[in-house]
């Protein structure tokens, strides 16, 4: 991040920007900490087993299922990208450590390659390929090439756990010397998952199909997708050596991820689905297929705009529209691009009267949704992470909101979490 010499005391002023030069420091420093997380790694960390996540998403989630699996705890993290949050998990590892599960992202062409250098994995998990960095790695092909350094990194004795529904991600498979195993729904995957279905609001019901062994598995997890961290998780454990039904146990125990489709009651009686961290377009697929499965009074999807759309921005608009008309009763934009949600909407056989255009402000477009809301509803509420949609469920769950800022780029931590959620910006401009 770069800033202007005049904004530095405006950032003095606040919480959020002291933490934002806190994470410009930790930034400009990557060098050198990278450089302590290689040593520290081939030294006192050199007989910890490492697990690295990484894919396009589901890379959260699959670290706390796979954590929990392997009965560690996770250290959770908004970032995990070349800003060092990599260096620093590594960092933390103590001497004796058993194991370590690290998650793993990227922003650019270049990067996994020195993470595999530092990490040295002996288990890698491949989550999927997309188009989360379409801007900056262009296609599927540069994404997966760049992602498989992280398989590439591990020695013959080393297991790369693959999505195996994914046929970029198995494509990795001819790219390791290591040993392979798959996951997902598909009949040659090693750990898959059959007869999966929704069980509102418990989460998602299946039959585990592993190594020899068939367990029933409940999952607190909501959507078809959330099953890939719980399969993923599987293979980890029973390639480190914990008992199968143990696994099962401790992965059924898990909530969860927030932001995640995380199901939130709200106090009149209506149910929302936080599923606001990020909104690339398979995401909003995969949310509004596990959200049509849900049995309701009425469904409404508040959905925001879409990240790094990989085709036409207008087309991929009116797409995911007539894709909401399909499994909601009501449609809320809180972005930009309403023209074309609603087309698109139209076109899936919505009513204008059910088409409704969102508020700017967080404080508005709550008390626009609280409007409508009777019990028994169930929301689906989606956007990008800058637009900070977390905050219309903490209004309407009774939290002081005076933060009414339209874009938020401080992505280390999140909202719950932000001194300014209270205290609001004020007259203060905004410097991120």
């Amino acid at each position: 991040m770069r800033y202007r010499w005049r904004d530095i005391p405006l950032l003095f002023q606040t919480p959020a920007g002291r933490i934002q030069l806190r994470e410009g420091l930790l930034f400009r420093l990557w060098p050198l900490s990278s450089r302590l997380a290689m040593l520290h790694r081939r030294t006192f960390a050199r007989r910890t087993r490492v697990v690295a996540i990484v894919g396009s998403f589901g890379k959260s989630t699959t670290l706390r299922a796979a954590t929990a699996a392997l009965g560690i705890v996770a250290t959770p993290t908004m970032l995990n990208n070349a800003w060092g949050s990599a260096s620093r998990a590594m960092l933390r590892i103590r001497p004796g450590q058993p194991r370590a599960v690290i998650e793993i992202g990227i922003s650019d062409k270049g990067q996994m390659r020195g993470y595999a250098r530092m990490a040295r994995p002996d288990i890698t998990v491949v989550t999927s390929i997309g188009s989360e960095h379409h801007r900056s790695l262009h296609t599927l092909d540069v994404t997966r090439d760049e992602k498989a350094w992280m398989v590439r990194a591990l020695a013959p004795a080393g297991t790369a756990v693959l999505n195996g529904d994914d046929a970029n991600v198995l494509w990795m498979a001819t790219q390791t010397r290591a040993r392979v195993v798959t996951f997902g729904f598909g009949q040659r995957c090693d750990v898959r998952a059959v007869d999966a279905r929704a069980a509102w609001p418990g989460g998602m019901r299946f039959r585990l199909v592993a190594f020899g062994k068939e367990r029933d598995v409940a999952l607190r997890l909501l959507g078809r997708h959330m099953v890939y961290p719980a399969l993923a998780a599987v293979a980890v454990a029973h390639i480190e050596g914990v008992p199968l039904d143990d696994a099962i146990a401790r992965i059924e125990a898990l909530e969860p991820t927030p932001g995640r489709m995380q199901p939130v009651v709200l106090p009149q009686g209506a149910t929302i689905i936080r599923d606001e961290f990020k909104s690339s377009i398979e995401t909003i697929d995969a949310a509004l297929e596990a959200f049509g499965e849900i049995p309701a009074r009425r469904r409404m999807v508040v959905l925001g705009g879409i990240s790094e759309p990989p085709e036409a921005q207008h087309a991929a608009y009116r797409r995911i529209g007539e894709s909401v008309a399909r499994v909601a009763d009501r449609f809320i934009v809180a972005g930009r691009m309403f023209e074309d949600y609603r087309s698109g909407a139209r076109r899936g056989g919505m009513d204008d009267a059910c088409i409704i255009q969102g508020a700017k402000t967080p404080q508005a477009l709550a008390s626009q949704l609280a409007a409508l809301l009777e019990p028994g509803d169930v929301v689906l509420l989606k956007g990008r992470d800058t637009e900070r949609l977390a905050r219309v469920v903490f209004i309407l769950q009774g939290r002081t909101v005076r933060c009414d800022i339209r874009e938020c780029k401080l992505r280390v931590v999140g909202c719950d979490e932000c001194a300014m959620l209270e205290r609001g910006w004020g007259a203060r401009r905004v410097v991120m």
